[in-house]
């Protein structure tokens, strides 16, 4: 029988679920699973997909509003995102000229989630929310992955510590489709285990720094609001 704290944490792991299903992107012919610090084969790094996680609506954060792009000063546009006058400034301006909604911080923020979740789906060797979060194409490069760890017996356990950074280093309109690159500075902690459960690789008790590249493009004059992540790449 279920108690109460049960139904909190269900209707809590539902609401999150629904908040991060859509997907993430299309192929670009680079694509490698996400990061995993201890790999042989460094094979954990991201993925692109065509459902995207769905990152929040572009509007104004309320604890730090912009003003609109045509009378905000340079200064003030991307406090916080870009410095003036640089590509990365100049990219998002010409995002923001052409898409009325776009909000940077929103972006980053559903960017953050986006890479956490998939990372640790991975890890965790989480089938349903890696079909969920992947084109099927790219699920089946996970999924050789996967089923190639799991003939070895092996498991993997990764938890993220913090994500320390997530700068956008790069911004640009091609065409109608904008591409907006993060860089992530994470710290995991991961171990694989064989399958009589002992490490051979990592350390339950060491912090490993992770960089991490992720490109993610939206085709600016479509109607459907999620960006996709077309890219990935170590940082």
């Amino acid at each position: 029988m279920f108690d109460i704290y049960t139904i909190i944490f269900l209707a809590l792991a539902v609401f999150i679920f629904l908040r991060l299903r859509s997907v993430l992107g299309q192929r670009t012919g680079r694509e490698r699973p996400p990061y995993d610090p201890y790999s042989a084969r460094d094979a954990v790094r991201g993925a692109t997909n065509d459902n995207i996680v769905k990152l929040p609506p572009g509007r104004p954060a309320p604890e730090a509003p912009q003003r609109p792009l045509d009378t905000a000063e340079p200064a003030e546009r991307w406090k916080g995102i870009a410095e003036p006058g640089t590509a990365v400034a100049g990219g998002l301006d010409t995002i923001a000229r052409e898409d009325k909604t776009f909000d940077a911080r929103h972006f980053v923020t559903g960017a953050r989630q986006a890479y956490e979740m998939i990372v640790l789906a991975y890890a965790q060797g989480d089938r349903r929310n890696l079909k969920n979060l992947l084109a099927r194409e790219v699920y089946e490069g996970f999924e050789a992955a996967m089923r190639e760890r799991d003939s070895k017996g092996e498991t993997v356990e990764t938890r993220f510590v913090a994500i320390e950074r997530s700068d956008i280093t790069g911004a640009e309109l091609r065409g109608r489709v904008a591409h907006i690159t993060l860089r992530f500075v994470s710290q995991l902690i991961s171990v694989t285990r064989d399958k009589s459960g002992n490490v051979t690789e990592g350390n339950p008790d060491k912090v490993t720094d992770v960089t991490d590249v992720w490109t993610f493009a939206r085709d600016l004059s479509s109607r459907d609001p999620n960006w996709k992540l077309v890219a990935t790449e170590a940082g």
